[in-house]
């Protein structure tokens, strides 16, 4: 509810329509009730931004979130996003899209997903710079009991991968950390390869529904080589 909410505002803001006004309950404009002067009053941006309606990507990594970005959204922007499980994240979707007043439909919704992409001779290399990221990510994002982030590889199917790293994370043991995630669990989520590989698996991301890579790159060099291909 929060985020919808953020969303319909934001969007109020850029179309510049008439006064911005929402209801609340959590970003209620104007600001009335108790602790108030009563005096807010519903303002019309007084800027023109170039574009009245500015695509809004969503970050969503549950399903209730990407279900939700498939129907307010224009895209989907899933920071660990993995195409073996294509069917699973295409079903949260569909959800969305099948809700009364959903904004886009499969056609035209945007999934710009997230991945570190290497080009290089020398893969087991880059996969040890990569797993001390994932580490963090997946054992010291969050607290202990919640971090969504781990959540993502959990239902990856790295469940137990999950566990032990979170424990050796949070006990200060983070080289151990990172040493116990799988070469597996790296490939699924990232693109590291000689050229024809990058080439072909970008190719197994795009058929199964990705738009657009947002990737992550170590200099200039990696950024102009990932331009190349894409």
């Amino acid at each position: 509810a929060r985020t919808r909410e953020y969303i319909d505002i934001v969007r109020q803001v850029w179309a510049r329509q008439g006064p911005v006004t929402s209801p609340g309950p959590h970003y209620p404009l104007p600001l009335t009730g108790e602790g108030t002067t009563g005096l807010g009053k519903a303002l019309k941006p007084i800027v023109h931004p170039l574009r009245a309606d500015i695509p809004i990507m969503l970050g969503a990594e549950g399903p209730k979130n990407i279900a939700l970005a498939a129907e307010i959204c224009d895209g989907w922007l899933p920071i660990f996003y993995s195409p073996r499980l294509a069917d699973m994240y295409n079903e949260w979707l569909d959800e969305g899209f099948a809700r009364p007043g959903a904004r886009r439909s499969r056609a035209d919704f945007e999934i710009c997903a997230t991945a570190q992409v290497v080009i290089t001779d020398d893969r087991a290399a880059t996969f040890e710079m990569i797993k001390p990221f994932l580490a963090l990510y997946m054992g010291g994002m969050g607290s202990e009991d919640t971090n969504f982030h781990a959540e993502v590889y959990r239902r990856m199917g790295y469940a137990e991968v999950v566990d032990d790293v979170t424990k050796l994370f949070r006990s200060g043991r983070k080289e151990d950390a990172a040493a116990v995630i799988p070469d597996e669990l790296v490939d699924d989520a990232a693109i590291v390869g000689d050229i024809d590989f990058v080439r072909k698996q970008i190719a197994v991301w795009e058929a199964a529904g990705v738009t657009m890579m947002v990737i992550g790159a170590r200099s200039a060099d990696q950024i102009r080589e990932a331009a190349a291909l894409l």
